[in-house]
């Protein structure tokens, strides 16, 4: 979908036309005091054990009367009051409240028709049981769902997934409206080609009059032309649960974000930590000082980000602070020490510096190849790949270290 299009119906095309348009959680499980707007379409995105699943399910518990009970253990503090709360996009409030194990009360007009897809059914029945009597979407979407699973026919995990990618493309097709489908990691079981086309199926059905909540850790289900859809869930130090909602980019800005990530610059948002840089040398490079200094990448949830070109620094800067992503941005002066780089060059380090702040770069004077110690600019990513990947710590340069301490620095204090 290109920007124009995704941009057609102006500054709230997210606006849900059905289901929530607010929520707020208190006093279950980790959603100690949680509020979230979740649009029309809305991905829930941290680590493991952030929370994810207990926004989910307290959607799901305030919507469908028929969703399995709130115990004594879903209560924080223990023996507490359970307290839900929600705006609908059409008008009225509902509130769900309780003291497990005693009944919920609830408060407020009829609840739209809600469908839950738990990750621990994806190899079977794919939708958890409940729904109010007489939902009609809710029941539409189960036979759809039904029949596609009989089609798949093997009972295999990589068959259900199959089924729920038809039933979506059959549901959006006919303009299946009204319900709420809330989904736990959807890329389960599905090849990258299958993850995105998914993604986009989600979105012509939340497009027909849906609204879908998911959880994720797959970049395949992340728009970065749309920020305001990603809700951002941490776990603080206390053991709570925030959840943070990025502004939208700017429509200046949209088409630019879209040509430049890709899935693989879309890890950034699943990362504690990103490491900005401006090209693939680099990129191939910092790996090999990681490594030299005893540190793992992967296992530290750090992201190496080639911008494509020092020029794009500022866009990615601009999207790691509006998704509050901690990051350190490398690049080049474009001069060497004691010489004043020129007027663009300068103009663009100070925009850099800008957005970043000063302790979250590192300028390599003149540029990457003199600081890596690195002779002549051909074959650039071969080089320094060839020469990093051999060097012992104590002959490392001294600001790719400090580049490298910086963002450890970032991603172990989240």
């Amino acid at each position: 979908m290109s920007a124009t299009a995704q941009r057609a119906d102006g500054p709230h095309a997210t606006r849900p036309d059905v289901g929530l348009a607010s929520l707020r959680v208190r006093g279950f499980r980790s959603a100690l005091d949680v509020t979230l707007a979740p649009g029309r379409l809305c991905a829930l995105v941290g680590e493991a054990n952030a929370g994810k699943s207990n926004l989910l399910l307290a959607i799901r518990a305030l919507l469908d009367p028929g969703a399995a009970g709130l115990g004594p253990e879903d209560a924080k503090p223990l023996g507490g009051t359970i307290t839900i709360t929600g705006s609908l996009a059409g008008g009225g409030e509902l509130e769900l409240q309780t003291a497990p194990p005693a009944a919920p009360l609830r408060r407020g007009g009829p609840a739209p028709a809600v469908a839950f897809l738990p990750g621990e059914l994806r190899s079977g029945p794919l939708i958890a049981p409940g729904g109010a009597p007489g939902g009609a979407a809710l029941e539409r979407f189960r036979a759809v769902l039904a029949e596609h699973l009989a089609s798949a026919g093997d009972g295999s995990s990589t068959g259900s997934a199959a089924a729920l990618v038809s039933a979506l493309e059959t549901c959006a097709a006919g303009g299946q409206r009204g319900l709420v489908l809330l989904i736990e990691e959807p890329e389960l079981y599905l090849r990258p080609q299958a993850q995105r086309y998914l993604y986009r199926l989600l979105r012509r059905f939340a497009d027909c009059g849906n609204q879908v909540v998911y959880s994720t850790h797959s970049p395949s289900f992340l728009n970065v032309a749309r920020l305001e859809e990603l809700a951002l869930v941490q776990r603080t130090r206390e053991g709570g649960t925030t959840v943070e909602q990025p502004q939208p980019i700017s429509s200046d800005e949209d088409f630019r974000v879209l040509t430049e990530f890709d899935a693989e610059r879309s890890e950034l948002f699943l990362a504690r930590a990103a490491l900005l840089v401006e090209g693939q040398t680099e990129k191939l490079a910092f790996p090999f000082v990681f490594s030299a200094l005893g540190h793992d990448l992967d296992r530290e949830g750090i992201s190496i980000v080639a911008c494509g070109g020092k020029g794009n620094l500022p866009l990615f800067a601009r999207v790691c602070r509006a998704a509050g992503v901690p990051f350190v941005a490398v690049f080049d002066r474009d001069a060497p020490p004691g010489r004043r780089p020129t007027y663009s060059a300068r103009r663009l380090n100070a925009i850099i510096t800008q957005i970043a702040g000063p302790d979250r770069v590192v300028v390599l004077a003149p540029d990457f190849e003199a600081a890596a110690g690195l002779v002549g600019h051909h074959h650039k990513p071969e080089r320094a790949w060839r020469s990093l990947r051999s060097r012992p710590p104590d002959q490392l340069p001294p600001l790719l270290i400090d580049a490298v301490r910086r963002v450890l620095a970032l991603a172990r204090d989240r």
